[in-house]
């Protein structure tokens, strides 16, 4: 479903803009109405930001405490199967997907020549011949397209964005209240498995965002509603992507668009963990290898102040009278109850961590020292 509004966007990560578009929305949105949700644009999406009676600093704490639930909604979906088709996009993301067996998800990217960042995605291996993909929601038809123009005879690649609705629930408590519901909690960390809840088929994903023990619950568009009653009946707070923008800064997790970009690598972001480095082909790897091997000119940097002040994205940073980097995203820090940042800061000269400098906030230097993320102590298992 989709309508036409001019809407302006709350302030998140310091970005207010004017947006006049059509914006889809959540097989759930009338339910959040009725929660006094107030809703933002997110990726062509109307999405709740937060709840009334909670806030995101509430929705927050009871991620990190017991449990919430996310409408995810907007995030893509997209299904590529046919004869070889897990081997046909190993040879396109950068993650190794022979490295994990069927029932496993892996977090990997897809990256343009040049190696910049098209998006950042998690690939569910079904088999040989079928893989679920679940892009960022401005970026599916991209990924779809470069996936689709590349792809062989006999490989099909389906763009299901309006066909799934995802629920991530999310925080020591998650798996509790699934079993409550009598849904499956005990599958490893980054695997998936197909269950139903009354007569709503899913899969229960171990997966999620937040750095904390969750489940993502992947679920025909027509079930949504079902599922989320149920869990809002099971005493599971309701949580807006405020709350889950302030979570994934705490961990340090990137945002594709603030630290991914196509002008940011993931030698440059710090992901080239999930850079299969030994596969013979994924797109970018010539642009990858060559930056890896050369050295980066900035990398992403934690930045907790030790001054007053919230930092946002793209505000400048000295060291002394030098600008060595800029910040990429910026919180107040719940969990730690001080402004925390992330940011590209340049290798040369070279920072250490402990190092301290200075982040200019709308026109005043405020101190913050350099740290490694995540800021606070990751449960994701």
């Amino acid at each position: 479903m989709v309508f036409h509004a001019t809407l302006t966007r709350p302030k998140v990560n310091g970005k207010l803009s004017l947006m006049s578009a059509e914006f889809s929305r959540s097989p759930l949105h009338d339910r959040h109405a009725a929660l006094g949700a107030k809703f933002a644009p997110f990726g062509g999406w109307e999405m709740p930001l937060e709840y009334a009676g909670g806030g995101v600093l509430r929705e927050h704490a009871s991620v990190r405490e017991a449990a919430g639930v996310f409408d995810v909604s907007h995030l893509g979906k997209a299904r590529v199967q046919g004869p070889g088709a897990a081997d046909f996009v190993n040879s396109c993301l950068t993650n190794d997907l022979a490295r994990i067996a069927p029932g496993k998800a892996q977090y990997t990217l897809c990256c343009d020549p040049s190696g910049g960042v098209v998006d950042d995605l998690i690939a569910y291996l079904y088999g040989p011949d079928d893989v679920f993909l679940i892009p960022n929601a401005a970026n599916t038809a991209e990924v779809v397209r470069r996936l689709s123009a590349a792809a062989p005879a006999g490989i099909k690649v389906t763009d299901l964005h309006r066909d799934f609705a995802v629920l991530a629930v999310q925080g020591p408590g998650s798996a509790a209240v699934l079993a409550k519901l009598g849904l499956p909690t005990d599958h490893d960390y980054m695997s998936f498995t197909e269950a139903r809840l009354d007569n709503a088929p899913m899969v229960v994903c171990r997966t999620g965002y937040t750095g904390e023990h969750g489940y993502e619950l992947v679920i025909p568009w027509d079930g949504a509603g079902t599922v989320w009653d149920a869990l809002i009946s099971a005493g599971v707070r309701p949580c807006g992507l405020g709350a889950r923008d302030t979570l994934r800064t705490e961990m340090g997790y990137p945002l594709h668009g603030q630290e991914l970009s196509l002008e940011i690598s993931p030698v440059q972001a710090r992901s080239g963990w999930a850079v299969g480095w030994s596969k013979p082909s994924f797109w970018g790897r010539e642009a990858l290898l060559a930056e890896k091997e050369a050295g980066p000119r900035r990398t992403l940097r934690g930045l907790e102040l030790t001054g007053r002040g919230i930092p946002r994205g793209h505000m400048p940073i000295f060291s002394g009278a030098t600008q060595v980097g800029e910040t990429t995203s910026g919180t107040f820090s719940p969990t730690k109850k001080i402004g925390i940042a992330l940011a590209l800061i340049d290798t040369d000269p070279a920072l250490p961590d402990g190092a301290v400098v200075e982040i200019d906030i709308r026109g005043r230097r405020t101190e913050a020292r350099l740290v490694k993320p995540p800021f606070v102590n990751p449960s994701v298992r």
